[in-house]
């Protein structure tokens, strides 16, 4: 496996106030992919807001993590990405009927983007804009051209075996060359889908900048992980109450609850759910998988 392979790579332009990173998903991006049945329509998107969320994760310096949510009243409902300061990643979508290739507006319809930052010892932060634009990325420069007014621009390739992204930011402050952001981008608008998808990464930057001086950091590991378990499940259930979850079960005899991330299957019985509610903790069977 080469260095490329599920990885995020980190470079800075010396001399200006212009920082990028690079992503390649391969397991990762297989592994999302097996826990649904996706069409084709939704894999683009899906794979850009992966790809997307921990380009941004990778700026943050903060423990916790980083959700990119995209909404609508189209046949494509939701859209959901999540990556962790340790670059790990977990995503869904959710959509009614038949659904063929198209734009956001065609995907979403009128819709809305969203990204959550959940960071350890701070208060959540939440930024709404509207769903605008062709692509993930085009949304997300739009995101932050309005909310944050930091320029950022994303570049996204999608394949059946492989997510990839290229991002510039400009960062705040003055800069000996004004021109500098404006120079990264013209030169990051020649890439290629299949650039970002085969090239190897050393070799793609100097191919895009070899009349700048860029300085690329060592490559970080990305992997897909589902923060399910059963405690995070215990709790959910615990919020609708003894009296609902009894019911429940008189009913069907059991909760069976389904992670819709991972596909992982959780099951409570009478006991379990008196548990929730007493203090005792009851041995549970082994969660499944679907």
């Amino acid at each position: 496996m080469s260095s490329d392979s599920d990885s995020l790579h980190r470079f800075v332009f010396e001399r200006s106030r212009v920082r990028g990173e690079l992503v390649r998903l391969d397991a990762a991006w297989q592994a999302v992919l097996e826990r649904h049945q996706y069409p084709d329509a939704i894999k683009q998107p899906l794979g850009e807001a992966l790809v997307s969320v921990l380009l941004l994760t990778a700026t943050l310096k903060l423990e916790g993590s980083l959700i990119l949510q995209a909404q609508g009243e189209g046949p494509l409902r939701t859209l959901v990405a999540q990556a962790t300061h340790q670059h790990q990643i977990r995503g869904l979508a959710r959509w009614d009927g038949e659904i063929t290739p198209g734009t956001l507006q065609q995907l979403f319809g009128s819709g809305r983007l969203v990204l959550t930052i959940d960071a350890k010892g701070r208060d959540r932060y939440q930024g709404i804009v509207p769903l605008e634009g062709a692509t993930i990325g085009e949304a997300l420069a739009n995101y932050f051209a309005t909310s944050e007014q930091l320029p950022s621009r994303f570049w996204l390739a999608i394949s059946d075996q492989r997510a990839a992204g290229l991002m510039l930011q400009r960062l705040p402050g003055q800069t000996e060359d004004e021109d500098d952001w404006n120079r990264a981008v013209i030169l990051a608008d020649t890439v290629q889908p299949q650039e970002l998808l085969q090239q190897p990464t050393e070799n793609l930057l100097r191919q895009l900048f070899h009349e700048e001086t860029v300085r690329l950091f060592e490559p970080e590991p990305v992997a897909f992980r589902c923060g399910c378990s059963r405690t995070r499940i215990a709790k959910s259930l615990q919020t609708l109450g003894r009296d609902e979850l009894d019911a429940i079960i008189a009913e069907q005899g059991a909760i069976e609850v389904t992670c819709e991330f991972c596909n992982r299957g959780y099951r409570f019985d009478a006991v379990d759910a008196t548990s929730l509610f007493t203090g005792v903790v009851s041995n549970p069977a082994p969660p499944t998988q679907h």
